[in-house]
Parts: C-alpha cells; sequence; structure tokens
C-alpha cells in the first residue's frame, strides 16, 4: 500500500480542500509507486499562509542564535538519515545514488553554515559625521516567504532557500516540485523533530499553476523565491513587480566548457562527460555545449564520443550505474524533439539520439546519451535550454572566437575553460560573461558557502549560496542614535558664507 501524504500546515498534516490527489512513480520504474500527494488549490495556500502570518511575530522575536540552534539539529537529523534520504530520492528523482547522497550532503553543509551564520548576521558601523552620535546597520525580516522548488534538486534547493529565510527570522510556505514532493516532506520533517515551532515551514503541495500563481498574488505573501525555467521566471518578476513583492529567480543556463589546443585532454575529458550527462544533463549548470580549438577538436570529439558510448545507464539504486533516466515521460519527448530539431538544423548526430529500449529500461524513462558534432553556434541547439542528456561540439579557431561563442546565448550561469595558460585562464574569468566560472574543471560543482547564480536571463541578480543568500531574505535598516542632548541638524550647509 502507498504512502498517502498531506499538507503540512501549522504543525499539522491536512488534505487538500478540494480532496483531489495524484500519484508519485519511480522514473526508472513506473512500477514503482512511491506516494500519493494532495492536489491543493487557493484556498490551502491561504491557509498555510494563515499560519505562517500568524506564527512570525514570535519566530522573528527568538534570538537569531536560538534559530541556528533548531537548524544545527534538523542538519544533525539529516546527516544520521543521509543513506534513507538518498535513497528516497533516488527512487523519486532517478538520479544514481552517489549524486543523491551529494544531494542530501549539500543541504547538511548548507545547514551547518546556516547555523554557523546565525552567530554573525552581521550589520555595519559606521561614523557619523556628527559628534555625539552614533550610526550602524542592522537586517530585519520581512514577513512570510513563498517559496517554489525544481525537481533536480529536491533537498539542496530547498534547503538554499529554506534555512536562510529562517535565519533571517521570516516564515515560509514551500510548494515543492510535483515530481519530487518526499524528499521536501523529509527536510521539513527534520525541522520539526528538531523543534522548529508550528506554522514556521508549511508545505502545500500541487501544481504550479495553481499553487505557484496562488503565492504570486497573495496579498500577505511579501517574497518569492523561485528555481526553474527563464519562461516561468518572467511570469514570477511581472506579478511580483505589479505587487512590490521582493523576487529571488535563479532560472536557466547553456553553459559551455572551453577546451583549448594546450588543455590536458584527459582530465577535460572526464570533466565534460560529467558535466553534461551528470544528472542526466537534468542541472541548470550542466555542460549543454562544448566549445574545442580547432587543433584537438577530431581527436577530442573521438575522444567524447568513445567515452560517452560507454556510459552504463539504468536505475540509480544500482551503485554500477553512472546515469539515469529522465525525471518523466513529458522530458524524455521535450528533449527527444530537441534531438530531432538538431538533425533538422544539419548538426551531425554522433551518438545517441535515441530511447533507450528494451527489458528493464521499458518501465521507466531512459534515453541515450546524446552527442551532436559540428554544431554551428547559432542552432536551436546551441541556444536553448534542453535539459537533457545533450551536448552540442562547437568548433573554434582560437580563444577569441571560442569567448565569443561562449557569450553567444541569452544566458549566463555557469562556464568552463581546460588550458594550461595562467594569462589565457585570467582573460576567461574577465570576458566569460557568467556567474560562475571554473578553470580546469567543469560547469557543475559549486559550493553552499559560495555565490550562485548568474547573469543575462539566468537571473534577476540575486545569489543564492554563502553569505549573499541573507541579503535576498532580509531587510536592512539603518539606525541613528543622537545622544548629544541638543538638536544636531544634518544636511543643513552649515559652511561659513
Amino acid at each position: 500500500m502507498a504512502r498517502e501524504y498531506l499538507n503540512f500546515i501549522n504543525g499539522k498534516f491536512v488534505p487538500a480542500k478540494s480532496g483531489k490527489k495524484y500519484e508519485n512513480r519511480n522514473p526508472a520504474d513506473t512500477d514503482d509507486l512511491i506516494g500519493i500527494f494532495p492536489s491543493s488549490g487557493a484556498d490551502d495556500v491561504d491557509e498555510a499562509v494563515r499560519a505562517a502570518k500568524m506564527a512570525y511575530s514570535a519566530w522573528r522575536a527568538l534570538p537569531v542564535p536560538k534559530r541556528g540552534e533548531i537548524i544545527r539539529r534538523a542538519t544533525e537529523i539529516l546527516i544520521k538519515r543521509k543513506e534513507e534520504l538518498a535513497r528516497l530520492m533516488t527512487r523519486e528523482m532517478g538520479k544514481v545514488l552517489k549524486e543523491t547522497r551529494g544531494d542530501v550532503q549539500e543541504a547538511i553543509d548548507t545547514g551547518l553554515y546556516a547555523a554557523g551564520e546565525s552567530r554573525r548576521l552581521w550589520g555595519k558601523v559606521v561614523p557619523s559625521e556628527l559628534p555625539n552620535k552614533v550610526a550602524f546597520v542592522t537586517r530585519q525580516p520581512m514577513g512570510v516567504w513563498g517559496m517554489i522548488c525544481p525537481w533536480n534538486f529536491p533537498m539542496a534547493i530547498p534547503s538554499w532557500k529554506i534555512f536562510p529565510a529562517l535565519i533571517c527570522g521570516n516564515t515560509v510556505v514551500i510548494k515543492p516540485a510535483t515530481l519530487t514532493p518526499a524528499s521536501v516532506h523529509e527536510f521539513v520533517a527534520a525541522l520539526t523533530e528538531a523543534g522548529l515551532p508550528s506554522g514556521v515551514v508549511n508545505i502545500v503541495y500541487g501544481e504550479g499553476r495553481v499553487v505557484g500563481e496562488a503565492f504570486l498574488n497573495h496579498p500577505d505573501i511579501c517574497g518569492i523565491s523561485f528555481t526553474g525555467s527563464s519562461v516561468i521566471g518572467r511570469r514570477i518578476a511581472e506579478i511580483c513587480g505589479k505587487h512590490l513583492k521582493r523576487c529571488s529567480l535563479e532560472l536557466g543556463g547553456k553553459n559551455a566548457q572551453i577546451v583549448m589546443g594546450d588543455a590536458d585532454l584527459e582530465l577535460a575529458l572526464e570533466g565534460v562527460i560529467w558535466g553534461a550527462f551528470g544528472t542526466t544533463g537534468q542541472r541548470c549548470t550542466a555542460t549543454s555545449r562544448l566549445i574545442v580549438e580547432s587543433q584537438v577538436y577530431e581527436q577530442f570529439l573521438e575522444m567524447v564520443v568513445e567515452r560517452a558510448k560507454r556510459l552504463k545507464v539504468g536505475n540509480g539504486l544500482d551503485e554500477t550505474v553512472e546515469m539515469g533516466p529522465l525525471v518523466s515521460e513529458g522530458q524524455r519527448k521535450t528533449v527527444h524533439s530537441y534531438v530531432e530539431i538538431g538533425k533538422s538544423e544539419g548538426a551531425r548526430l554522433v551518438c545517441g539520439g535515441e530511447f533507450l529500449k528494451g527489458g528493464d529500461y521499458d518501465r521507466g524513462f531512459f534515453y541515450k546519451p546524446t552527442i551532436f558534432a559540428d554544431v554551428k553556434p547559432q542552432m536551436r541547439i546551441a541556444q536553448e535550454e534542453i535539459f537533457g542528456p545533450v551536448l552540442s561540439v562547437i568548433k573554434v579557431k582560437d580563444f577569441t572566437e571560442a569567448i565569443a561563442v561562449l557569450n553567444s546565448t541569452s544566458y549566463g550561469l555557469s562556464s568552463s575553460i581546460y588550458t594550461r595558460d595562467v594569462n589565457r585562464a585570467f582573460k576567461a574569468i574577465e570576458q566569460i560573461e557568467a556567474g560562475i566560472t571554473y578553470i580546469n574543471a567543469p560547469t557543475i560543482g559549486a559550493e553552499c558557502h559560495l555565490p550562485f547564480g548568474g547573469v543575462k536571463e539566468t537571473g534577476n541578480g540575486h545569489r543564492e549560496g554563502g553569505w549573499t543568500a541573507y541579503e535576498i531574505f532580509s531587510e536592512l535598516k539603518t539606525v541613528y542614535v543622537d545622544y548629544s542632548g541638543i538638536l544636531q541638524k544634518a544636511q543643513i550647509d552649515t559652511a561659513d558664507d
């Protein structure tokens, strides 16, 4: 009998008011029913927001280090349950166990960092221009935040949002991705077990076009934190702008790895295979384009194709598997439609491009690792986010052209260059238009204590991760303390005539 999950509102488990439900199944084995979840509506969102608003006053009054102690205890619970949570996530999302363990570990690392930040939620003290007067800046919580999370990192990304928001003194209503709701349930369960007061974090399951829209238009939600596509991000920015809500948008990417003629090709090979086919290409930082200098183009292309063909694809619960399924049949169809677009554009398909069929593959949404060669920078497969195991290989004549091609998309999240020339590496850091640049490493692998985000259509300027996340979820308050005992007139010209 499959487990039936319920919304979590004000510390209680409650069904959707509509009574509607949906199933969550394993993308590697659709016979594996993980759970049944409520399909919620605006009324459920309103109930959750009311609970979060009611909890806000007491939570914001709790000293920040005390909030940090709850986060630390929740993190210790995640540490104890890491393997159990990783296995659930592999069943739910499909990526291999090594990656889901990493997903849980990222939530752990983020929690440990957040607990530390609770004792250094820095403000600033600055000198006043007047005597007997002190000026300083402190951080204040904002209220109830609505959080809309993606399915590809079902525990790490909620941790990026929830932990900093709570440390800053906000309360939260979260809508998990419909494809990976169980991981968020377990994440919030750890917070609850750690002593988080009722109403501080609430979960409302359901479709984005229903629950997400209710978040956007709710007058008591002060801000939206969203990770997902640029198309939906624009819609969120539009509605938030209309209501003057703060919004933090972490959106798409079309990330490229440059390989120069002087690169360590074996190292670059491992980087592009991991970057392109890790998480079955379903990362916003995935390596979608490989830009190779002409002198090593044919040699390196052959190396990449040969290695990709040897990747073992299957159920991620098998420790020997290197790449799991796509998350859904809809995602598989989207990926395949881009493969057909690539062929119609004249790119040369040198590997994959097909569903994996037969035996256990027929129970899941498997796709072959796919590589296109001789791709032109203006082709759609080189410009649009595919979010699957499809790599476009582009030949360039030199470093200058490589940088121009890398910068030629509307996105700017992650980037990578392999070279032994330190001068060229620093030129790349200077000239690449991206929020993240790796030198002699793949486009994936961000660390939780550093800012994460991008430029252009990849976001709206905020950075998740590190100290910058705390800037998203707090307001600055400037304070003046005048202890002179007299009226001192600031901003009055007192210079002698």
